[in-house]
């Protein structure tokens, strides 16, 4: 049984680990230029999975998966939704802006709200939809300020904002599924079920698998490194700690940093505007914070990671 940590400041440090990685996503995508985008999320996936087999072979050896394996569907479906959320969205950043992309992408904590209030039936006071109003108005402001006055619903427009919704089933399935699996279980599940579909998406696409050029298979490293097994493992833990509608708004502020990170890494400086946006990102998380209840222990767990 997973208990609650002895130190409650380390599913936030985790949540904000996660947060720094995932925030390289969109600039390893397009550093692997001529990649298709579904070939570059294949390749995080199994550069992840790689990565986390022989942990999921100790665990599995030492504990088992005991009354776990009767929520095998939950990792497996979470994976699907993986797969289908980073097939959208790296294909939405080869054909339409990063900025655009990126912002109809993390439109992800509206649903999860939305769901959550609607479906689940938590209470989501006031103080949590005016923080959610303020990080998605400022996210929009530091990313979206061009497609504000220049609206171009392309069709990398509309993957991107399809990439949201499986982001958001993503959260709200894993926020269950680490409820009886250990985090690194329950991760790897995830991303070698990914693997697959994406495999089984680009071969029936045609999508070429090999041939591209040192700096691209660097990028796939990175993206499978950094993104992949930094970000959605501690975003992972995070969610067996914290409630999925605390962590999926909080994950605004990875747009937030992709921005600022792209000023040296891409040349793309910030302007006034988007340094305002980000300070009412900030204010946004700091209210759905305060407005969401003490985090819940997950249940029916092991954890690999230790909590001494």
């Amino acid at each position: 049984m997973e208990m609650k940590p002895r130190r409650p400041w380390l599913p936030y440090l985790a949540l904000l680990s996660g947060i720094l990685a995932l925030s390289l996503s969109s600039l390893f995508v397009r550093w692997a230029s001529d990649a298709p985008g579904t070939v570059t999320a294949f390749y995080r996936m199994v550069v992840a999975s790689a990565v986390f087999a022989p942990f999921f072979i100790h665990e599995v050896q030492m504990r088992g998966l005991g009354n776990a394996r009767r929520w095998l569907f939950l990792p497996l479906l979470g994976g699907a939704f993986t797969a289908l959320d980073h097939a959208t969205w790296s294909t939405a950043l080869h054909e339409t802006r990063i900025a655009t992309a990126t912002l109809m992408n993390n439109l992800a904590p509206l649903w999860v709200g939305l769901f959550a209030a609607l479906i689940w039936r938590e209470a989501l006071g006031g103080r949590f939809w005016l923080g959610l109003a303020l990080t998605l108005s400022g996210a929009t402001l530091v990313l979206g300020s061009d497609f504000i006055y220049r609206p171009q619903f392309n069709q990398g427009n509309f993957l991107a904002l399809g990439s949201s919704l499986f982001y958001a089933a993503y959260f709200l399935t894993t926020q269950r599924g680490r409820e009886h699996f250990a985090a690194l279980v329950y991760i790897f599940l995830v991303t070698l079920t990914a693997s697959l579909v994406l495999l089984g998406i680009n071969l029936g696409t045609h999508q070429p698998l090999i041939g591209f050029a040192p700096r691209t298979y660097l990028a796939f490293l990175g993206a499978g490194l950094v993104s992949q097994v930094i970000g959605y493992f501690s975003v992972a833990y995070a969610l067996g700690h914290l409630p999925a509608a605390v962590v999926a708004p909080t994950m605004v502020a990875q747009p937030v940093l992709t921005a600022l990170m792209a000023i040296p890494l891409a040349g793309e400086p910030l302007n006034l505007t988007q340094i305002l946006g980000g300070m009412i990102v900030l204010s946004g998380i700091y209210l759905v914070n305060l407005s969401t209840p003490a985090p819940k222990p997950a249940r029916n767990a092991t954890t690999i990671l230790s909590e001494p």
